[in-house]
């Protein structure tokens, strides 16, 4: 009898003990699963909203570095194409904005026939004269100017272009007392001093006003007259400028009225600025 009430108090005991640590290991789970999902939690909350699948802290972290190493890369590419395209914009101008009634071939977008209609083209500069003495705009006023952009050391288009514009102004003065200023900027300040230039530009008619300036002045003209202009062939201080060698016939009010290109002639380009000076006192 007595072995038998020991015997049950054993089992009682022992189903007692199993019971306790089946407590305490349902327990301890619990707690660590709480942890962790509190742990979670505070990893994928993300301004007052819980990611309810967050990524492991080890998966997290690889990720971040991943991010991290390509994220460098992106910005200098960026930042190079941001250079590069300050570059194309400073040196490659855009054309006239005119209504072409026949092909170009120019490159300047001036063609045969070419009439700018509105204020699209032009603007107010500050630059220097052969002579030494500042001109702008309003200095060129209450006169109708035959407006050409280059550069003295141009092998071959310059030197023409000039010579075109000499002999239509005589035929304009000579032939329907006509008069117009034929003004050269150049494009290449660095060669092209006051001196230089006034040495250069009497070579072919006395009457041309040569302006130069400093290489922003001459680049913000430039941008505001739509010319293209470019070093090229580059040997150290010997070099070419590639250039749409735009020419422009200004009112008297400083406004774009025609553009020419290089395929005219003296007397073709005289009859056409003929034809706008006659118009304009009608």
């Amino acid at each position: 009898m007595f072995a038998a009430r020991r015997l049950l108090l054993s089992c009682k005991q022992g189903a007692n003990q199993a019971a306790s640590f089946l407590r305490g290991k349902k327990n301890c789970r619990r707690r660590i699963q709480s942890a962790n999902y509190s742990q979670s939690t505070r990893q994928g909350t993300t301004h007052g909203r819980t990611d309810l699948n967050p990524l492991p802290v080890g998966t997290a972290q690889t990720f971040s570095r991943s991010r991290a190493r390509y994220a460098a890369p992106a910005l200098a590419l960026g930042f190079t194409g941001f250079l590069a395209f300050l570059h194309y914009n400073d040196e490659r101008r855009a054309v006239p904005k005119g209504q072409p009634s026949s092909s170009n071939s120019s490159g300047c977008g001036c063609g045969s026939n070419t009439t700018v209609r509105g204020p699209i083209i032009g603007g107010p500069f500050t630059l220097m004269s052969t002579q030494n003495k500042v001109v702008t705009e309003k200095d060129l006023r209450d006169k109708w100017v035959l407006l050409y952009f280059g550069y003295s050391f141009s092998p071959d288009v310059g030197p023409e272009q000039l010579k075109m514009i000499s002999k239509a102004v005589d035929k304009l003065e000579s032939n329907h007392d006509k008069k117009v200023l034929p003004v050269f900027v150049t494009l290449d300040p660095v060669r092209d001093t006051p001196s230089h230039l006034h040495a250069y530009l009497k070579e072919f008619d006395d009457r041309i006003l040569g302006l130069t300036g400093s290489a922003s002045a001459m680049r913000q003209m430039a941008q505001e007259y739509r010319v293209y202009f470019k070093k090229v062939q580059e040997d150290g201080d010997d070099y070419l400028v590639d250039t749409s060698h735009n020419m422009y016939l200004l009112n008297p009010k400083m406004e774009v009225v025609r553009c020419f290109g290089v395929e005219y002639n003296p007397g073709d380009l005289s009859q056409e600025v003929l034809k706008e000076v006659t118009s304009a006192s009608q």
